[in-house]
C-alpha cells in the first residue's frame, strides 16, 4: 500500500512539474448519436495548478452564450446524452467557474458570434488533467442555451444551470 502511495506521489509531482497536453475533437450532436460534422478542436494544457482550454468551435447556433462543461463520461453516443451529467466528484452544487461551490466540470459559458463561431480561451484552477479527480478521458459538452451559473430560480439551476440540449461533444484524450 505504501508503495502505491509513493508511486502516485511521484507521478503527481512529475505531472505538476511538467506540462500535460490533451486534445478534444468536438462533434455535432444528432438524435440517436453523434454526427460526423467536426465542430472544433480544443487543446488542453495543464501547467501547475492551471488548466487552459483553447480552440475554435464552429456551427454553434444560435449566436450568443452557450453552456460549456466537462461531463462525467467519455461516451459521446446517443446525441451526447451518454456523457452523463457534469463532472462532480465532490457532490457540490452547480455554479460559476469562480464559485467555490461548483462542479469540477463547471466552465461557464462561451460566446458564439453571428456565424456560430466560438473562440474558446478558458483558464481554470479546479479542473485538472492530473491527480485523483482528473478530467482526462471525460467528455466536453457544448449546450444550446446559456448556463445560468446556478443562479436561476428553477430546480435544474443547481444541477445543470438550465443550459438546455447538447449540441456538441467530444472526449478529452492525451495529445
Amino acid at each position: 500500500m505504501l508503495l502505491i502511495i509513493a508511486i502516485f506521489s511521484v507521478i503527481t509531482a512529475l505531472s505538476s512539474a511538467q506540462n500535460v497536453n490533451a486534445r478534444c475533437y468536438l462533434y455535432n450532436a444528432v438524435a440517436g448519436g453523434v454526427g460526423n460534422q467536426l465542430m472544433g478542436t480544443l487543446d488542453l494544457v495543464q501547467t501547475g495548478q492551471q488548466l487552459r482550454i483553447n480552440g475554435t468551435i464552429t456551427g454553434a447556433m444560435p449566436a450568443g452564450l452557450h453552456g460549456f462543461h466537462i461531463h462525467e463520461k467519455g461516451d459521446i453516443g446517443n446525441g451526447c446524452l451518454n456523457a452523463g451529467g457534469h463532472y462532480n466528484p465532490s457532490g457540490k452544487n452547480h455554479g460559476a467557474p469562480t464559485d467555490t461551490d461548483r462542479h469540477v466540470g463547471d466552465l461557464g459559458n462561451v460566446q458564439a458570434d453571428i456565424s456560430g463561431a466560438i473562440n474558446v480561451d478558458i483558464t481554470d484552477t479546479v479542473a485538472s488533467l492530473t491527480g485523483p479527480i482528473s478530467v482526462m478521458g471525460r467528455g466536453i459538452v457544448l449546450h444550446q442555451n446559456p448556463d445560468d451559473l446556478g443562479k436561476g430560480n428553477s430546480p435544474d439551476s443547481k444541477t445543470t444551470g438550465n443550459a438546455g440540449p447538447r449540441i456538441g461533444c467530444g472526449v478529452i484524450g492525451y495529445a
